[in-house]
């Protein structure tokens, strides 16, 4: 007898509605605000749902197998639609643009879009903040174009500094040695300051928090330790794998004492500390512990056009639809704000006030994948 594999993925991907245009086409001013006045100021896109890497917390294996259907070429926005609906949030205030993925260094001729989006200006006539997150598998070779098309910053995924850990957590064999060698690339052409997040999970890497630490003292890399979330149905999480930010900022402050310092901007979801002895900063993203949606300015587009509003969201606005439907860029910037301006979401608040054993993907429902959206 044989048993059909079932993949816990309700196609999330397809789950969304043709957003509603108003009557009235108001011009955007750029003072947008939710129902909770949040504003409208950073735009994550992803520009690919491929990866070459299959990291347990975000596309384990078992799932996206080769058998897994990936979106095909003619669902993903193109350049130009994607610059289209980038122009659209800028004029609604977005000041911030991060290409994301899957890995968005699998998307061909990216620098073309990087290019593309760097011409946008805000309405005050300011340039954008560019910024882009990678595994840094390809970023050796590309850091140069992508920093001469217009890219500003990049952030690089890495988990662990010992390579036999790195390598199972990738669980690609990929040599943690060619991610290094793709951060001292961006740092050489000045992709910086350059970020290196690390997802801690208790049990699996929580022993290379003071190795990273070590490693990026003095570089001008900013280290952030982010706390192992439930986003998804995929990855499995359980709460005792979680280690609090607290207990990591502990760990580190017993080796190298440290300061907390302001936040960059407001919304910034790290929160940041200084080494006492001046040898650059750390962050720590409290996404499970610490909820920070009081003053979350973030929107999400995936790579074919779902708009979604919360990193933990269980269905998206097709603004693609609208794209190939023939509307005017005014009817699309009038969607954008009525859905904005209805957004109440508040999941991470929500679930902190929850039983633990209530606060899992099975308890809550499908909820879209961190690899069809971007972190």
């Amino acid at each position: 007898m044989t048993t059909e594999k079932i993949i816990p993925l309700a196609d999330i991907r397809y789950a969304s509605r043709v957003p509603h245009i108003p009557a009235r086409l108001a011009a955007p001013t750029g003072l947008l605000s939710d129902t909770r006045g949040r504003p409208l100021r950073d735009l994550r896109i992803s520009v690919t749902d491929r990866c070459n890497f299959r990291c347990s917390y975000c596309m384990p294996r078992e799932v996206f197998d080769k058998d897994y259907a990936f979106l095909p070429q003619t669902s993903l926005l193109s350049f130009e639609e994607i610059t289209r609906l980038a122009k659209v949030f800028v004029a609604h205030g977005v000041e911030k643009i991060r290409l994301t993925g899957g890995e968005p260094l699998l998307r061909k001729h990216l620098e073309v879009l990087v290019e593309m989006l760097a011409k946008l200006q805000t309405p005050q006539g300011k340039p954008l903040d560019i910024t882009l997150t990678t595994n840094a598998s390809l970023l050796a070779k590309k850091a140069q174009s992508l920093k001469d098309a217009g890219l500003q910053r990049v952030t690089v995924s890495l988990d662990a500094l010992d390579d036999a850990t790195f390598r199972r957590m990738n669980d690609v064999d990929f040599p943690v040695a060619d991610v290094l060698k793709g951060i001292e690339a961006a740092q050489k052409v000045g992709l910086a300051p350059l970020k290196v997040n690390m997802v801690v999970k208790r049990g699996t890497n929580d022993a290379e928090i003071l190795p990273m630490a070590r490693h990026f003292r003095h570089t001008g890399a900013v280290l952030r330790f982010i706390e192992y979330m439930d986003v998804g149905a995929t990855n499995g999480w359980r709460m005792d794998e979680v280690l609090p930010s607290a207990q990591v900022v502990e760990r580190l402050n017993a080796e190298f004492p440290l300061s907390a310092i302001d936040p960059n901007y407001t919304g910034e979801t790290a929160e940041r500390w200084r080494y006492a002895d001046g040898a650059g900063e750390i962050g720590v993203i409290s996404s499970v512990t610490q909820a920070f949606c009081g003053d979350c300015n973030r929107a999400r587009l995936s790579t074919e056009g779902k708009l979604f509003l919360c990193l933990f969201a269980s269905q998206g606005q097709d603004l693609r639809a609208l794209l190939r439907g023939g509307y005017a860029d005014e009817q699309i910037a009038a969607a954008v704000a009525h859905i904005w301006q209805g957004r109440d979401d508040h999941y991470s608040e929500l679930r902190a006030a929850l039983p633990a054993d209530t606060s899992s993907p099975e308890a809550n429902g499908k909820r879209v994948e961190m690899s069809y959206i971007g972190g």
